[in-house]
């Protein structure tokens, strides 16, 4: 099953908080994001029905090993899009945008063709 672009973007700011800290809840999500509570919580409840979080007894959220991949993969991603634009001379705040907005709906084959590209360097 497919996730949304808005569940992609949850994954990813999981992903970033991640890094920072091993206990994250779903209110560390809404004061990152901004947004409210109510919409954090729709979106984790839909990232676990999916099987792409999993949340313990104390509301603690972590990753599946599905959820992580895809999360990982989106991070990926967005880095490499962002050097790919900086290195067309894009300044890093724009290059960082633009990542964000096209990752959701560049194809593979671009993508792995901006990725030899990349390593030819």
């Amino acid at each position: 099953m497919s996730l949304q672009e808005s569940g992609k973007m949850y994954l990813n700011a999981i992903f970033l908080l991640k890094k920072d800290s091993a206990h994250l809840r779903s209110i560390d999500i809404a004061n990152y994001t901004g947004y409210t509570k109510p919409s954090v919580s729709r979106a984790v409840k839909l990232l676990k029905d999916k099987e792409y979080i999993k949340i313990n007894n104390d509301g603690y959220i972590d990753f599946t090993q599905k959820g992580e991949e895809l999360a990982s993969s989106l991070y990926e991603k967005h880095l490499l899009l962002s050097e790919f634009f900086v290195s067309l001379g894009v300044s890093k705040e724009c290059a960082r945008e633009d990542a964000t907005k096209i990752e959701h709906y560049i194809s593979d084959e671009t993508l792995q063709a901006i990725k030899s590209h990349m390593a030819q360097r």
